[in-house]
C-alpha cells in the first residue's frame, strides 16, 4: 500500500489529469480487487476471470470519480464500486434471480400460464408478500405485481440497480422460508 502522504499527492495529481498518478493508484489497489474475487465470490468459480476484469473496470471508474475532498477513504468507495459492479455482471449473466423464483409468483403477477389454479397456495403467497416491509416490499411489489424493469425500479426509487437486485433476492428468500420452500432463510 502507498504511504499516506506520497497517496494524497497522487490523488492531487490525479484530480489535476496526471496518467501516471491514475496509473500508479490503480496499480497499487489492485490487489483489493483480488481480494474481493477470491474472498467474496468462490475462489473456483467458473467465472472467476470474468469477475476480475468487471472488478478491474470498477477499480479504474471508482479513481476517475474518487473525490479526496469529501474525506471518504478510497479503499471503501473503491470497494462498493467493485462489489456493485460484479454483482450487476453476475445478474446479467444468470440473466434470471440467483434464486429460482417460484412459478405461483408469475401468476400473482398477472401473467396467465395454462394448467394453473387458484387454491390455498396462491393466498399463502399472496399473504407472505404481504409480511414483507419498508424498501423491500416496494421494490418486490413494483417487480413482480406491477411487472416494473429492475432498472425503472432504481430509478424511481433512487437506489442503485445492484441494491434493486439485493432487495429481490433478499425478499425471494424470506417469502420462500415463509411459503416452507427449499433455500429460504
Amino acid at each position: 500500500m502507498l504511504e499516506p502522504e506520497h497517496e494524497k499527492n497522487l490523488w492531487l495529481l490525479n484530480s489535476q489529469g496526471d496518467l501516471n498518478a491514475r496509473e500508479e493508484l490503480i496499480i497499487a489497489y489492485r490487489p483489493l480487487v483480488f481480494w474481493i474475487a477470491n474472498k467474496i465470490y468462490a475462489p473456483n468459480n467458473n467465472l472467476k476471470q470474468d469477475i476480475i476484469q468487471e472488478g478491474m473496470l470498477a477499480l479504474i471508474q471508482a479513481v476517475d470519480k474518487f473525490e479526496l475532498e469529501r474525506g471518504y477513504k478510497f479503499a471503501t468507495f473503491a470497494y462498493y464500486k467493485i462489489h456493485g459492479r460484479i454483482i450487476n455482471m453476475l445478474e446479467r449473466n444468470e440473466k434470471k434471480a440467483p434464486v429460482p423464483i417460484p412459478d405461483e409468483w408469475i401468476q400473482i403477477a398477472g401473467r396467465d400460464f395454462d394448467g394453473y389454479e387458484y387454491n390455498d397456495d396462491w393466498l399463502d403467497v399472496e399473504r407472505s408478500l404481504n409480511k414483507l416491509q419498508g424498501c423491500e416490499a416496494e421494490v418486490v411489489k413494483a417487480l413482480f405485481l406491477e411487472g416494473q424493469k429492475p432498472q425503472d425500479v432504481a430509478v424511481e426509487k433512487k437506489l442503485d440497480i445492484s441494491h434493486v437486485y439485493r432487495l429481490k433476492r433478499g425478499a425471494i428468500n424470506k417469502i420462500r422460508h415463509i411459503l416452507g420452500l427449499e433455500g429460504g432463510v
